[in-house]
C-alpha cells in the first residue's frame, strides 16, 4: 500500500500510524513510536529532554518491573512498590475480573495510588486478549486470529477496534496482542489457532491491522513473541523450547510480520523465551544479539520491549528473579514480565544493585526508562 498517514482521536490521544509497506522517514523512527513519541531524526527540532534523567537509581530501576498479583484487592506490598516508584505496570489475569465491575474497580484504585514526582503518568495495565483461547475478560475480540487472519484485513481492524474499546471499558491501555508468530504447522501456535496466517504476509496483512485498530481505541499493541514462536511445539510457559532453524530463514519468515508491525507504527514487541541457537545460546529475552541486533538495529524498533513471563517454566531454567531479570535488562529488554508481585520485586532489588556498583549502566537504564514513560504518558486520556 502507499505511504498515507492517518490520524485519529480517542479520549484525547492522537493516535497516527503509517500503512503496512509505507517508506518510513528517517529509517523507520517517523512511524515506530504509533503515539508520537517524538523520536527527532536529524534537522528539525531537537529530542525532548529526558524524563529518566532525574530519577533516582531505585526509581530508574522501578521503570523497568511489571508484576501481577491475585484476587481483586491491592496487596499492601504493591501499593508500596507503585507508591514509592517502583514498578511501571500491572499485568491482569481472569482472577482479577471475576466480573467487570470488580475488574473496573481494581484498575481504577491501581491508577489513583500516588506515586512520586515524575512518575505520575498512567501505570502500564496490561491484559492478554488476543481472542480465540486466551482471553482475560469477556467480549471482544470476540473472534481467534485464525478465523481474523482467514476473514481479512477489514475483519481484524474492525476486531481490534472493540477489542480497544471493551479494555478501555475496564481501564485496561495495554493489550498482550496480536501473535505475530507464523503459524508453522504442528506448532503450538497453529495447534491452539493463535496465529492470524501460515505465511509471513499473510500473518502481517491481517495482524497488523488488529493493532492499527487497538490504538485507533486508545489501547497500546503488543507484538509477540520475537523473533519468532510459530514452530515451537509446547507453550514456553510450561517448557523449555529450542527454535532450530537457520538465521537466514529466521530472519526470511519468522521476523518478516515483525518488520511490517514496526514499519506501521508499533508501540511494544515482547520477546520469546525459546533458545535460538542460530542467533544465540541464551533465550531471546536474554540475548542482546536479539533484544538488540535483530530487533533495534536490523528492523529499526524504537518502541517498548518487554520479556515474556519470568516466572514461566524456560525462563525459571535459566535462574530466578533475579538473574532473568538482570539477564533481559543486560540485553537490552526495556519491561521485565513478572506474574508474581514478590519475584518483580526481587529482580527490581537486584537491578538497584547493579546500578550501584555500576555493573549496569545507568545510561541504558535510562534509555529504557525514557521509553516506558513516554508510552505511559501518551496513554493517559
Amino acid at each position: 500500500m502507499g505511504g498515507k498517514s492517518v490520524a485519529t482521536t480517542k479520549g484525547g490521544l492522537v493516535v497516527r500510524w503509517r500503512r503496512v509497506g509505507a517508506t518510513v522517514a528517517c529509517g523507520v523512527a517517523a512511524g515506530a513510536f504509533a503515539f508520537g513519541a517524538g523520536l527527532g531524526c536529524g534537522g528539525g527540532d531537537p529530542p525532548a529532554p529526558s524524563p529518566a534523567d532525574r530519577l533516582s537509581l531505585d526509581r530508574l530501576a522501578g521503570q523497568r518491573i511489571v508484576i501481577g498479583f491475585e484476587g481483586v484487592a491491592v496487596p499492601t506490598a504493591v501499593r508500596r512498590a507503585i507508591r514509592q516508584g517502583r514498578v511501571a505496570g500491572v499485568i491482569l489475569f481472569a482472577g482479577n475480573f471475576p466480573d467487570r465491575a470488580s475488574g473496573r474497580r481494581l484498575i481504577r484504585e491501581l491508577q489513583a495510588i500516588p506515586r512520586p514526582p515524575g512518575l505520575g503518568a498512567p501505570l502500564l495495565t496490561m491484559v492478554d486478549q488476543e481472542g480465540g483461547l486466551v482471553k482475560r475478560i469477556g467480549g471482544a475480540p470476540t473472534a481467534s486470529a485464525r478465523e481474523m487472519g482467514d476473514r481479512g484485513a477489514a475483519f481484524s481492524r474492525e476486531q481490534g477496534r472493540s477489542a480497544a474499546a471493551n479494555l478501555r471499558d475496564v481501564g485496561a491501555n495495554v493489550n498482550l496482542a496480536p501473535v505475530l508468530d507464523v503459524a508453522r504447522p504442528g506448532g503450538t501456535i497453529a495447534e491452539t489457532d493463535r496465529g492470524f496466517g501460515v505465511t509471513p504476509g499473510g500473518v502481517a496483512a491481517t495482524a497488523v491491522p488488529f493493532a492499527e485498530g487497538l490504538r485507533q481505541g486508545g489501547v497500546a499493541a503488543t507484538a509477540k513473541h520475537f523473533p519468532g514462536l510459530g514452530s515451537a511445539r509446547v507453550n514456553t510457559d510450561f517448557a523449555v523450547q529450542r527454535i532450530d532453524l537457520s538465521r537466514a530463514e529466521l530472519r526470511r519468515i519468522d521476523e518478516a510480520p515483525y518488520r511490517d508491525f514496526v514499519a506501521a507504527g508499533g508501540e511494544m514487541v515482547m520477546l520469546s523465551m525459546a533458545i535460538y541457537p542460530a542467533l544465540s545460546p541464551r533465550p531471546a529475552a536474554f540475548a542482546r544479539q536479539i533484544a538488540g541486533v535483530e530487533l533495534r538495529e536490523r528492523l529499526g524498533f524504537r518502541g517498548v520491549s518487554i520479556t515474556d513471563a519470568l516466572n514461566a517454566v524456560a525462563a525459571r531454567d535459566f535462574g530466578g528473579p533475579a538473574r532473568s531479570g538482570l539477564a533481559a535488562a543486560r540485553a537490552g529488554v526495556d519491561l521485565l514480565l513478572f506474574t508474581d508481585h514478590g519475584a518483580g520485586a526481587r529482580a527490581q532489588r537486584a537491578l538497584l544493585r547493579h546500578l550501584r556498583s555500576g555493573s549496569l549502566a545507568r545510561a541504558g537504564a535510562e534509555a529504557s526508562a525514557d521509553r516506558v514513560l513516554r508510552l505511559r504518558r501518551q496513554l493517559g486520556g
